[in-house]
């Protein structure tokens, strides 16, 4: 009995020690620490596939160093603004309307990453960014984006605006407002930088922009605005670009012109706006949305003055490209958060991911991501007749599927992911947002199927884009290659039936999910006969097939055996080993 009275506090230390380890071991971990860009084997692979190899070979060291960032600084910064948001400060000391926002030092320090180290708005538009002589082409800015985005969502609006808006004055500014402006638009020196915001939204009209009622009326050379903006995303910009109406213009879009309007005039008073209020948003908090009264404000205007719609609708495709590629990375981040809760917490005597149900659920993730990815890079790289259909087909369905991902991350974390201490929520809120910006589901579908197919026909480029990669994957079984162009086809005659009548607008997101899926599924197939054939990983042919008949077609479920193919296909495509192809084609046709 001595002895063990004596032992007790030396048992109940070893036994408390061991139960805190076992506590802690029980819990999985995020993604945190990790190397965005190392662990992104499918990018790797396919971007030798889109980009020139020695453009290639210049940045992997540059996208290596922003996925360690995105793994580590970055992503606390993030995590820190999202706990304090932007605060809005009406009037300064001396009680004048100098309304100003107030933003962490954590935000500051992520802005020096996005627009100083990588310059991410500018390297579209001046050669040096990256130390790479010429202007980058769109695939490097949105293969940036990707990973700037699986640790913050908030800041790449600010980030596309200035990108975008520098383009518009480009475009259609006059030589003096190039001059002007263009240089402190693309600087990557902050203190000389002048962000830019897109005041679009108005109480009146959402999606239906043609319903605003911002007046604009002339002085001099420039132009007074009087009204309000109900939507301002990086609402204390220097500049900002809006439509408006102009005196004596005619209703509806036709009567809105462009303008650029600075947030200080020439001789450093503030312009007469105020912003009255910021946003209280379900996510992307860290970055400032408000609302907006002008009170005789000076503009400058950019472009035809009856043109202004048409003309901001030029940025529109990058702009919708630049949500693809958030929409893509933020799927890839909450797999791969996904991967780790489920691989690395064990239940039942052996780790979740050994369970067949969830290695079924971890494919229902994994399959939207990577068509996110195909898209991402085709559109990234597509001819422009291409481009007018992929873009809102790629929009609107990826950023649905972000949704749905980020959800099925959270459950796959179980109660942990349904807390503020843990990623998952955060990137269920910021999930939603793409729905919204640059045009509603059902604004992107109409466009998809109303006006790119029926009215520019732009389908027949992309079949014969797609047939023209199926072409050149000379080994792919012939019953595949048949059913992959029996999905082009019939995507694309519903699409253009849809597309006859406008009584057939309630089917137009049916026909644009055809298209998206019929679309990727060939897109994957295309790269993993690439991949294949050079050696490499032939997992994304068995991705193809996976779209083919759960995105596709209702799977068959009357028979177990006909399923049977998906359990051997996810082992394959849930193990870290590369797929070869002679397995991977024989799954294609099984």
């Amino acid at each position: 009995m001595d002895n063990i009275d004596s032992a007790a506090p030396e048992f109940i230390a070893l036994a408390s020690r061991t139960a805190s380890a076992r506590r802690t071991q029980s819990l999985a971990p995020t993604c945190r620490g990790l190397n965005y860009w190392a662990i992104d084997k499918s990018l790797q692979s396919l971007l030798p596939l889109y980009m020139d190899q020695p453009l290639l070979a210049h940045l992997v060291p540059h996208l290596n160093e922003l996925g360690e960032l995105a793994g580590n600084r970055l992503h606390d910064l993030s995590a820190t603004c999202e706990r304090h948001p932007p605060v809005l400060h009406m009037r300064d000391a001396y009680g004048r309307d100098e309304e100003w926002v107030e933003y962490h030092p954590a935000y500051r320090e992520m802005e020096q990453i996005a627009f100083g180290r990588f310059g991410l708005h500018a390297m579209g538009h001046c050669g040096g960014v990256l130390d790479w002589p010429a202007t980058l082409p769109p695939i490097a800015k949105y293969v940036f984006h990707y990973l700037f985005a699986q640790a913050e969502f908030g800041l790449l609006c600010p980030v596309n605006l200035t990108d975008s808006s520098s383009e518009l004055v480009r475009r259609f500014g006059t030589p003096e407002l190039k001059a002007r402006y263009l240089s402190l638009m693309q600087s990557q020196d902050l203190s000389r930088l002048h962000r830019c915001a897109q005041f679009m939204t108005e109480k009146a009209g959402g999606s239906d922009v043609g319903a605003g009622d911002l007046a604009a009326t002339r002085e001099g050379k420039m132009w007074r605005l009087w009204g309000e903006k109900w939507f301002c995303s990086n609402v204390d910009a220097e500049l900002a670009v809006l439509l408006a109406r102009p005196e004596g213009a005619c209703t509806g879009s036709r009567g809105l012109g462009l303008f650029l309007m600075p947030k200080r005039l020439a001789d450093g008073s503030r312009n007469a706006y105020r912003i009255v209020r910021l946003k209280d948003k379900l996510g992307s908090r860290t970055m400032a949305s408000g609302e907006i009264v002008f009170e005789g404000a000076y503009a400058w205007h950019l472009g035809t003055l009856d043109q202004g719609l048409k003309q901001m609708l030029v940025m529109v495709n990058s702009s919708r490209v630049s949500h693809l590629a958030r929409a893509a990375g933020m799927m890839r981040r909450c797999l791969n958060e996904a991967m780790q809760a489920s691989c690395y917490r064990n239940a039942f005597g052996r780790a979740v991911a050994k369970h067949p149900l969830m290695r079924r659920q971890l494919l229902k993730l994994m399959v939207p991501t990577e068509q996110a990815v195909s898209a991402l890079l085709h559109a990234a790289t597509a001819p422009e007749e291409v481009l007018r259909l992929i873009t809102p087909v790629a929009k609107y369905r990826a950023c649905r599927d972000n949704v749905s991902v980020a959800t099925g991350a959270m459950e796959a974390r179980g109660g942990n992911g349904y807390i503020e201490d843990w990623p998952n929520a955060r990137l269920v809120r910021d999930a939603h947002l793409g729905l919204l910006w640059e045009g509603t589901s059902n604004i992107n579908a109409l466009d998809a199927v109303q006006r790119a197919v029926g009215r520019a026909r732009a389908h027949l480029a992309l079949r014969e884009d797609l047939a023209q990669r199926l072409a050149d994957a000379h080994g792919l079984p012939d019953q595949f290659l048949a059913r992959l162009d029996g999905a082009i086809t019939s995507a694309c005659r519903f699409a253009e039936e849809v597309a006859s009548h406008p009584a057939n607008e309630r089917f137009c997101r049916i026909a644009a999910g055809k298209l998206y899926h019929a679309a990727t599924a060939s897109l994957l197939a295309a790269e993993g006969f690439r991949l294949a054939a050079a050696g490499g990983d032939a997992r994304r042919l068995l991705l193809a097939r996976f779209v083919l008949e759960h995105r596709l077609q209702p799977a068959d479920t009357s028979t177990l055996k006909a399923l049977r193919w998906e359990e051997e296909a996810i082992d394959l495509l849930l193990a870290d080993a590369p797929v070869k192809r002679e397995p991977a084609a024989a799954l294609l046709t099984a």
